[in-house]
């Protein structure tokens, strides 16, 4: 009985987890993602003991060590990187300074004209080195069918950086005006 669950349970948690993890929704779904990794590894161990495959043991034994690793790494530093982040955004919010946001939020922040359409969601941003200014956003907007993506660059000054979205001083149609990016091949400057 308990081989006949574990032989149902590893490969479900294995796919929970794979799905937890590739959706890359903060550090505290991937860190409960190799929780749930580290489960599937004890049930494959199960499942390999009750079979006699000791290839199965040993290689879900190495990968138990490396998925107890990751929940380590995803929901101890990490959330706590997150959790520190979060509240400097949220002290900035009640204070008089100006407000802020962490920079690894800006990847997906949404993007939107000053009528608040939304056009796409920022992906990167690229920085000068000397002063440390942005220099332009990386916007994506789906392509045909949904499935690709056209990637076009905004000049910084053309964006208005908000809490929770960036706001461009562009009309959708000066927006589409914009070159798309070629892929993997982005300029030194705009």
């Amino acid at each position: 009985m308990l081989s006949e669950l574990a032989n149902w349970a590893a490969p479900v948690a294995t796919i929970a987890a794979a799905m937890m993890t590739a959706a890359n929704l903060g550090a505290r779904v991937t860190g409960w993602g190799f929780a749930v990794f580290t489960l599937g590894s004890l049930c494959w161990i199960a499942v390999g003991l009750s079979g006699g495959q000791t290839s199965l043991v040993v290689a879900n034994g190495a990968l138990f060590v490396i998925n107890a690793i990751g929940v380590w790494r995803w929901l101890g530093l990490q959330s706590a990187r997150e959790d520190g982040a979060g509240a400097a955004k949220q002290a900035s919010r009640r204070a008089a300074t100006p407000t802020l946001f962490p920079a690894t939020e800006l990847a997906g922040m949404p993007v939107v004209t000053l009528a608040g359409e939304e056009l796409g969601l920022a992906v990167e941003a690229l920085v000068e080195c000397l002063s440390a200014q942005i220099s332009y956003v990386v916007v994506s907007t789906a392509g045909s069918w949904m499935v690709d993506e056209i990637l076009r660059a905004v000049p910084c000054g053309q964006l208005t950086f908000q809490p929770d979205r960036l706001v461009l001083a562009l009309s959708r149609e000066a927006f589409a005006e914009l070159s798309p990016l070629p892929k993997g091949d982005w300029p030194a400057a705009l």
